[in-house]
């Protein structure tokens, strides 16, 4: 947003300095881009005198001008047509940087006469665009600098330009009333009256506006317009097109300058249709798509379905919100003409404004929303303004549709500031600050004003008081001691152990990655997903279409992209969210690990060896253990499809699977370009139990000083029996005394069939005795071996080896 000092004061009355002004813009959170003072490029430049003027000897169209200066008569070569003896003219010395044509000036010689500088036109000194011939001031003394006179008879060309940055939800600031409300809000002044003329109306509208039923709701509420006839389209005032051009617009007809202006000076974007060209009823509606319009940028733009656009009988004039059309546009020809001004739904316009790729003034800001309330006064201000400058007489109003109700209020509570932001802001203020933003208050409610769309809560006015009150305010304190006693743990349980969780996986050599949540809908149907409740509607791209079922793809297309750079051997993990539906809640928390290639690097040891099965349950059993899941669990064989079927188990409690461990099937990897095999596990963190003590404290070391005892065993079982089913059986001979059973040996193959029958196989395990109360003796022991023995046949249909 750009606009000059006089421009803020036209509708702010102050005598604050432009420091002063600045600073409490960037304090209001109008933060200042740039400041550009005109002054300083034109300093150089002084007033001189065309005494005399002669036809250069060798040039028809230069002339050879003696002019008074303030260091005397100089001889300067001059080609500008209105170069003649008596006017006051701006002198550029030789050394004077003209900016309009990027040179230093020096003492030349053209067509062989010497020249000692030159006599500026309005564009080589950046003022206009004006360059038929050189600058004549009605006034001025010999020797007067330029700046001095500009501010006395032209203040308007060398006001200071400011450039602030614009928050998306600070519409009101793309006008400079805005931005003049907040500073008298501030204190750096007082906000003057804008008085809204009454317009008499001279005729009945020839032209009738309608807004097609399907957008009064939301796309356009309200559309009005006025024909004015009579009037004259030349250029506009010096005035207006000096304010236009300090902000980088540039002047093409007072009806155009106009509804310019009222873009920037009021935040209220207009349009003009040259009347002549209209032909019927003017109506807002949907386009059927196809449709083209050649817009006022000179480009062709063909609409699509459902696009707003304004149309006559003879089809689209004009882009609703965003541009008008060249077939209807203003020329100096004009002296009828519609003004219209409208309320567009911000999104609408977006929707169209970003498809056809078109940035305008207009869009930028009905996009963010402008005031519906001043639909009808800013249409007023406007039309009087052309009156004033154009001529004409004005019709009655044509009008469709309402202003919208944005009513809305918030309960104003004044001890929130302090617990919002920390600041002591007294009752009284913070009323009186609201009120000179332009809130109504009744009692303890506060109804923000209709240019105010972002106030939305009563966060928003605490925001608004402390903003204005400035945040400079706050005063740094030191945190309050927290009350003796040992402190309540911070975080829940399940951050608790998804902390724990990432230790140990660190702990155990994995590196951690970090995957996208959205996956492709391929690899979200491998693992049990794709469903239109898991799809995302705006994707980032097609990789990215739906949320992750489980942290398995993420992580295995991770390992394919280390295996094609060379890196075969692989431990990786992932904590974070999985999703099993759409809704919120509707999400679990997963430590899954993947290992691919070998266990270690090649070395003279024979340590190397391909990962197996094994490791993926030991780690998963490792990090279960850390989560404080109990050591006596239950393995499964019933796993999800992306398992290997016979390679691979859930680890759980009954019916609650607190983890799953396997190979990953290779239809899988291949899917997912992955070089197998691979292993992994899934550990379901908030499945495990929590302990039955909730004590931050750990429990007592429970631990004994008499000896313990390892008895083995070795069975011979039918090869089908699974290992565990003997350990838990063992483990439940005795569950107080025994204390570990473990696995150490497995005999199997067509040696061992040969040595103890077809279909056998001998497993050996090593109990651990551990009494706690006194020595065991020999027969105690006898007698728990006997039992181990008992249940271990029972449980597995075996017999002792011999």
């Amino acid at each position: 947003m750009k606009f000059t000092l006089s421009w803020l004061k036209d509708h702010l009355e102050t005598g604050a300095t432009l420091e002063d002004i600045l600073y409490a813009l960037t304090d209001l959170g109008l933060e200042v881009e740039e400041v550009t003072d005109r002054t300083a490029r034109l300093a150089p430049f002084t007033l001189a005198k065309v005494l005399h003027a002669e036809q250069h000897p060798d040039a028809d169209k230069l002339r050879v001008c003696r002019v008074l200066t303030d260091e005397g008569e100089k001889q300067i070569v001059c080609g500008a047509p209105n170069a003649r003896a008596g006017i006051t003219v701006v002198l550029c010395k030789p050394g004077d940087y003209v900016p309009g044509i990027d040179v230093t000036l020096g003492v030349g010689k053209i067509r062989g006469v010497e020249s000692h500088g030159m006599m500026a036109s309005e564009r080589e000194l950046e003022l206009s665009d004006e360059h038929n011939g050189i600058i004549e001031l009605p006034s001025g003394e010999v020797g007067e600098k330029f700046t001095d006179w500009l501010a006395k008879n032209r203040p308007e060309v060398v006001d200071p330009m400011i450039h602030i940055k614009i928050t998306p939800n600070r519409p009101d600031a793309l006008g400079v009333r805005g931005i003049a409300r907040d500073l008298a809000a501030r204190g750096l002044g007082t906000l003057k009256p804008l008085d809204i003329p009454a317009i008499p109306a001279a005729f009945p509208c020839p032209i009738r506006v309608e807004i097609d039923p399907a957008l009064k709701a939301k796309g356009c509420p309200l559309f009005a317009g006025r024909l004015i006839r009579g009037v004259r389209n030349g250029p506009s005032p010096a005035w207006l097109q000096a304010r236009l051009t300090a902000i980088g617009l540039r002047p093409i007809s007072a009806l155009v300058d106009i509804t310019n202006f009222f873009t920037f000076a009021l935040n209220r974007p207009l349009h003009v249709f040259d009347a002549a060209k209209v032909h019927g009823p003017l109506r807002i509606h949907p386009a059927q798509g196809g449709e083209e319009l050649l817009a006022l940028d000179g480009k062709t733009y063909a609409l699509r379905a459902g696009m707003m656009v304004i149309s006559d009988d003879n089809g689209p004039e004009s882009l609703a919100g965003i541009m008008g059309g060249e077939v209807s546009g203003c020329t100096e020809a004009t002296t009828d003409v519609f003004l219209e001004s409208a309320f567009w739904d911000p999104i609408t316009i977006a929707t169209t404004g970003r498809a056809l790729k078109i940035n305008s003034d207009a869009r930028y800001r009905f996009e963010r929303g402008v005031d519906p309330a001043f639909t009808l006064p800013g249409l007023d201000l406007a039309t009087q303004m052309i009156l004033d400058l154009c001529g004409g007489e004005a019709s009655d109003l044509a009008m469709d549709g309402a202003v919208p109700d944005t009513t809305r209020a918030y309960r104003l509570n004044p001890a929130r500031v302090i617990s919002l932001v920390g600041m002591d802001i007294p009752e009284e203020e913070q009323r009186r600050t609201l009120a000179a933003l332009g809130f109504t208050l009744s009692g303890d409610m506060a109804t923000p004003p209709t240019w105010r769309p972002d106030i939305l809560g009563e966060a928003d006015l605490v925001e608004e008081v402390a903003r204005i009150a400035s945040l400079t305010r706050l005063e740094g304190k030191p945190l309050l001691r927290s009350a003796p006693g040992v402190p309540k743990p911070i975080l829940t349980p399940l951050q608790s152990r998804e902390k724990a969780a990432r230790r140990s996986l660190a702990a155990l050599g994995y590196n951690e990655c970090v995957t996208y949540s959205f996956i492709d809908e391929q690899a979200a149907t491998l693992f049990g997903g794709g469903s239109d409740a898991v799809r995302v509607d705006n994707p980032i791209s097609s990789e990215m279409t739906h949320l992750r079922p489980d942290l398995l793809p993420g992580l295995l297309r991770a390992a394919a992209r280390n295996q094609a750079r060379g890196f075969a051997d692989l431990a990786l993990c992932e904590i974070g969210p999985a999703f099993h539906g759409g809704e919120p809640g509707e999400q679990h928390l997963q430590a899954t690990g993947l290992l691919v290639g070998q266990t270690a690097p090649r070395d003279p040891y024979g340590s190397r060896r391909p990962v197996d099965v094994f490791d993926a349950k030991a780690d998963a059993e490792a990090i279960l253990a850390a989560l404080g899941a109990p050591a006596r669990v239950q393995i499964t064989r019933k796993v999800a499809s992306w398992w290997h079927p016979g390679r691979s188990g859930t680890i759980g409690l009954g019916p609650n699977a607190l983890a799953t461990f396997g190979e990953v099937h290779p239809r899988i990897l291949s899917a997912l370009g992955v070089k197998g095999p691979a292993m992994a596990f899934t550990i379901l963190v908030a499945n495990v139990p929590l302990p039955k003590t909730k004590t931050p404290t750990r429990p007592a070391l429970a631990i004994s000083d008499l000896q313990a005892v390892e008895r083995d065993f070795a069975f011979v079982v039918d090869k089908g029996v699974e290992a565990l089913t003997a350990i838990n059986a063992a483990q439940g001979a005795d569950k107080a005394l025994i204390e570990s059973v473990r696995l150490f040996d497995q005999f199997t193959g067509e040696k061992a069939e040969s040595q103890m029958g077809a279909g056998k196989k001998s497993i050996a395990l090593t109990v651990r005795l551990q009494p706690t109360e006194k020595t065991l003796t020999e027969s105690e022991i006898d007698s728990v071996s006997a039992r181990i023995i008992e249940k271990v046949t029972k449980a597995t249909g075996g017999t002792l080896r011999g």
